[in-house]
């Protein structure tokens, strides 16, 4: 849904460029969150720019993985089914981070985290 949800912004804003990216960043991101938290989670998108965009995703663990936190992702196992999202998100992103976030504000009561990665239209890349 939330991969369905983004193309769909991202067309209706000229955006649609940078789909195939987003759509890889916010899948993993949205699945980290789906997998390491017991309640809600939150995708947002914001335009940086025409060519960039930040997607972020909140939920309520308070754990900041690696490379949000310190160090960088360990490589996947060559077999498994684990372990590969946020090494594909530190691949593919042009940059990214993470906030911890204290109870109330913007995204709930609970605080947790809030995971971020951009990612933009490079000048090769540009029509």
């Amino acid at each position: 849904m939330a991969r369905r949800t983004l193309r769909s912004v991202l067309h209706a804003h000229e955006m649609s460029a940078l789909a195939e990216t987003a759509e890889l960043l916010a899948g993993e991101l949205v699945t980290n969150a789906y997998v390491h938290s017991d309640t809600a989670y939150t995708l947002r998108l914001r335009a940086m720019s025409p060519e960039r965009l930040r997607i972020s995703v909140w939920d309520t663990n308070p754990h900041i993985p690696a490379p949000f936190g310190t160090g960088l992702p360990h490589l996947p196992p060559p077999v498994g089914e684990y372990g590969r999202g946020l090494f594909l998100v530190h691949s593919y992103a042009d940059n990214w981070g993470a906030y911890p976030l204290g109870g109330g504000g913007l995204y709930g009561d609970s605080g947790g985290k809030l995971l971020w990665a951009e990612c933009g239209i490079h000048p090769m890349e540009m029509p």
